[in-house]
């Protein structure tokens, strides 16, 4: 087995392990090791929320969750001779739920689907469900089943929601310059249209002080991808993938968690994957110079591994460009067209029993395949969402004999 170089106790929050992660961006956080390049090792991660969501049959606890302290991540992980513009290379060896272990934490023997409520997180569709509600799965083996979504079951692309490399001092400050502007154009909007640095409930690491007075203040949250990477919600980020980190500070300081059994193309949900706990087993090595030598300025670069479920039949849907409630064309607006997309696949499985709610719950953490089909024939962009027919335990296919419909139980609900 590779060394663990980030041990992680499930009884306890992060903040209290031996050596604690952190939630947010910043070069200040201490690495919690050292590794030479060429080395495996393996990175225990907490759930992203540090457990705040129960296996229950409640939403309450995604509706009152507490964002300010999100996402726990794991590390930083140095990396000897790491300098800005190398390239950080990552193999994925392996990965999965807490090992062996059942108990309340998500990761040990089940996992979470939450739509967040819209004035707290939100969600692709917040306007059509502002509301929370939950999903809880149970694992076996590679398989997903949920008490809250009868009638499917998923072969999870287990795979890390967020990895990334620190920022540089200078890179940093770009972050918080250009989102803080975003915010400005409409500082009132909910969900907000970006998050700035926040001092509440930070977490630095081993930092004390000054030092994380400062990580207070300046880090950047973790919620969406940068240019060190982030919060990418890949799904093919699993096993067998390479993935190329830009270095953009010295020790590449590597971090990251938010580990997903399951999740379909957008975690459209926002919490849309099937949330763990877990463990992940990482090669890593470096090109010196990299960055330069390929191009790499502002992402990383991906091979995806050749592990994943072999669903070759869908049904697929279509959306377009334009709000058609309102009959506005939006110009080749690929977010419009897949919200479109997304919305047509709920109304399609509310004809066989699933409530909207459920069929969201569904399509995000389902292994569905999103698409940005066309974005030339204007005015109209056209987005597709692939939903594999085998997870269902009946036909989804159109026929004349019309829908199978029945009893779909229900999701968790809030008060």
């Amino acid at each position: 087995m590779p060394d663990v170089v980030f041990s992680v106790d499930q009884a306890k929050s992060m903040r209290d392990q031996v050596v604690p992660g952190h939630n947010r961006w910043h070069p200040d956080i201490p690495p919690a090791a050292t590794v030479k390049p060429g080395s495996s090792i393996r990175i225990e991660c907490r759930e992203w929320t540090d457990a705040q969501i129960g296996n229950n049959d409640s939403a309450d606890d995604v509706r009152d969750v507490y964002l300010d302290g999100c996402h726990m991540l794991s590390g930083p992980i140095a990396i000897e001779g790491a300098e800005p513009g190398d390239l950080l290379v990552v193999d994925i060896l392996d990965l999965g739920p807490v090992p062996q272990e059942i108990g309340d934490a998500p990761g040990q023997g089940w996992g979470y689907t939450g739509i967040f409520s819209k004035a707290n997180g939100g969600g692709f569709l917040t306007d059509q469900y502002p509301d929370a509600y939950k999903a809880i799965w149970d694992f076996s083996g590679q398989k997903a089943t949920s008490r809250h979504i009868p009638g499917v079951s998923y072969t999870g692309i287990t795979h890390p929601g967020l990895f990334g490399t620190a920022p540089s001092p200078q890179l940093l400050a770009r972050w918080n310059e250009r989102e803080r502007a975003l915010i400005a154009t409409d500082p009132d909007r909910v969900p907000p249209l970006a998050l700035p640095p926040l001092e509440a409930a930070v977490l630095g690491g081993t930092a004390t002080g000054e030092m994380l007075s400062g990580i207070a203040r300046d880090g950047a949250r973790t919620v969406p991808p940068r240019e060190n990477g982030g919060n990418h919600d890949i799904k093919n980020f699993t096993r067998g993938s390479r993935v190329f980190y830009p270095v953009h500070h010295r020790g590449a300081l590597f971090s990251g968690g938010d580990l997903h059994f399951s999740q379909g193309d957008g975690e459209i949900t926002f919490c849309g994957a099937i949330e763990m706990g877990g463990f992940i087993d990482f090669h890593v090595d470096l090109i010196k110079g990299g960055m330069e030598t390929y191009g790499v300025t502002t992402n990383p670069i991906l091979m995806p591994g050749n592990v994943e479920p072999r669903y070759s039949e869908f049904v697929t849907f279509i959306g377009i460009s334009v709000d058609h409630e309102t009959n506005t064309n939006h110009y080749n607006d690929a977010t419009v067209a897949y919200r479109n997309a997304c919305l047509n696949a709920i109304e399609y499985l509310k004809k066989f029993g699933y409530s909207g709610p459920q069929a969201y719950l569904l399509l995000g953490s389902a292994p569905i395949e999103g698409r940005v089909s066309g974005v030339v024939d204007i005015p109209n962009a056209c987005c597709s969402l692939y939903l594999p027919t085998a997870i269902f335990d009946f036909d989804i296919t159109p026929s004349a004999s019309g829908p199978i419909m029945a009893d779909r139980g229900a999701c968790a609900v809030s008060t």
